[in-house]
């Protein structure tokens, strides 16, 4: 699939921020900013508290509703846990799952990931999967074998045909938060990695079809050149997303191709 066939997708990540009302407020300033984009899906994954009032907030509008983290099972006891039952029943469409905060914070490892994924895909909800390196890794040039691991163990007992809907999300762990922005031809080069491994496992039918998003201090003056390069199908956003100008801007930029 040549990649001017992978829609664009471009995700907001709002971490720790927004009550239910701050949610619907950016909706409300948001979506008239980049309601005439058709060149770009869009998804919106605000806290947990506030995934209810965003579902309904954008109902109509051309903007998904994804959570930030999910729990691999329907139920049971597991304080603090959110399955998948519980989101897909008030609405909520995509999931993120193993960004790195979580792996770093909360001890996610590649094999809760895969957990997660199988459970994500049976149950319909689209997964966008975050794999990435530290700088430590960078530095020791194990880019390429940290990110080989992480796709083959999360990808790993999956049927390559149940991977449809599979989204990637690059973040290099140094560059999340720190102002620091992998160059175009880093990011370029780390997506090429992925996609060459989504071949080697699931063949090369998936990994043309499967959209890699870059996620690593994505601003709107930086949007287009990563977003015009062949394997980056799009961005995860993290600060800059909190801003409906900013996020817009993001977009619009985005979204012009070369």
């Amino acid at each position: 699939m040549a990649p001017n066939m992978r829609k664009l997708l471009i995700a907001a990540n709002w971490k720790m921020y927004k009550t239910p009302a701050e949610s619907t407020a950016f909706l409300t300033s948001f979506f008239p900013l980049i309601k005439k984009n058709e060149a770009a899906e869009v998804v919106l994954c605000p806290a947990m508290t506030s995934l209810p009032a965003l579902v309904d907030a954008a109902r109509g509008k051309s903007v998904a509703i994804g959570a930030q983290n999910m729990h691999w099972l329907n139920e049971g006891a597991y304080t603090g846990e959110t399955s998948p039952t519980m989101l897909t029943a008030i609405g909520a469409t995509h999931v993120l799952i193993g960004h790195s905060e979580r792996r770093q914070y909360f001890n996610e490892t590649d094999t809760t990931v895969n957990l997660k994924l199988k459970s994500a895909l049976a149950h319909s909800l689209v997964p966008i999967v975050c794999v990435g390196e530290h700088l430590n890794e960078r530095e020791q040039n194990l880019t390429a074998d940290v990110l080989n691991l992480q796709v083959s163990v999360a990808l790993e007992g999956i049927d390559p045909d149940a991977l449809g809907t599979l989204v990637i999300a690059y973040e290099p762990v140094w560059a999340i938060g720190t102002g620091r922005t992998a160059t175009p031809q880093i990011a370029e080069d780390a997506h090429k990695i992925i996609r060459a491994r989504l071949a080697a496992i699931a063949g090369s039918h998936v990994a043309d079809a499967t959209r890699i998003l870059y996620g690593g201090s994505v601003k709107p003056d930086n949007a287009t050149n990563l977003c015009c390069l062949d394997d980056i199908d799009g961005a995860l956003v993290g600060g800059a997303s909190l801003d409906p100008d900013s996020f817009a801007q993001i977009i619009i930029n985005a979204t012009h191709r070369a």
